[in-house]
């Protein structure tokens, strides 16, 4: 096993993605993310769930009716998704190595995952034109953003002195040792320009929830539906975007 894979492994050893995407924070990310990926879905389209994690959307989807294959990369993470359903189909790869699946073999690819972990750029270009070769149709590719991570963990958690020396003079996080990549919108599209990937639509799946973590969790019922109802209606805007914690951009050849 690679290092870099053992440190992924490792972590999702410990990370319970589940636990996450229970919780309201968790909620908000997830209901968002399957309402866009509805107005996509047609009735038989086959889906591939590209770094499924511990297969929360790929479950969902299966269960759904749809045909869907999970592909993930890390072990700790496969045997999560096993144990939930021993009949789902599961492939170990990396999501820069799909050479086991033809062109145009899926209708819809989701990437919720992969470029979070992969630093080096040609590598999220690899990634991205590996998805594009296999999906005919739409592409759902998540990113985690570069003011939320500064705001959340720099500023408001007050760890500034501590992680300085990652952050550039215009404060974007450089830290090729880290486990995550944190990108800014003129990022992703210049990825789908060297991609010749089109962006349809973007999305900021959590918007300020992460930020509101125990604000959200305080709320009773009607006060979580306004905010669920308020969030579906603004997570669109452009000017929201950028400070998202993860933003998901629905592409096409």
């Amino acid at each position: 096993m690679d290092d870099f894979k053992e440190k992924l492994s490792n972590f999702y050893n410990k990370f319970n993605e589940d636990k996450r995407l229970l919780r309201r924070h968790g909620q908000v990310e997830f209901l968002t993310s399957l309402k866009f990926i509805h107005e996509y879905l047609e009735p038989g389209d086959k889906i591939i769930d590209i770094g499924a994690g511990s297969g929360h959307y790929a479950l969902y989807l299966k269960n759904e009716g749809y045909d869907v294959t999970a592909v993930e990369y890390v072990r700790p993470n496969i045997g999560k998704i096993r144990a939930k359903d021993k009949e789902i189909k599961i492939v170990e790869a990396s999501a820069t190595d799909l050479s086991m699946f033809k062109n145009d073999e899926f209708d819809i690819g989701i990437m919720f995952g992969p470029m979070y972990h992969l630093y080096e750029k040609g590598k999220r270009i690899k990634a991205l034109n590996e998805a594009k070769r296999i999906c005919k149709k739409y592409l759902f590719v998540t990113y985690i953003m570069n003011e939320y991570s500064v705001i959340e963990y720099a500023f408001k958690d007050n760890m500034y002195k501590q992680i300085k020396d990652r952050l550039d003079e215009d404060f974007h996080i450089n830290d090729p040792e880290a486990l995550f990549f944190q990108c800014r919108i003129e990022d992703i599209d210049e990825l789908n320009d060297i991609c010749h990937l089109k962006s349809l639509r973007r999305f900021a799946s959590d918007g300020p929830s992460d930020y509101m973590r125990p604000t959200l969790n305080k709320m009773d019922d009607e006060t979580f539906e306004a905010y669920l109802d308020f969030h579906m209606k603004t997570c669109e805007r452009k000017e929201l975007l950028g400070a998202s914690s993860h933003v998901v951009d629905i592409l096409t050849k």
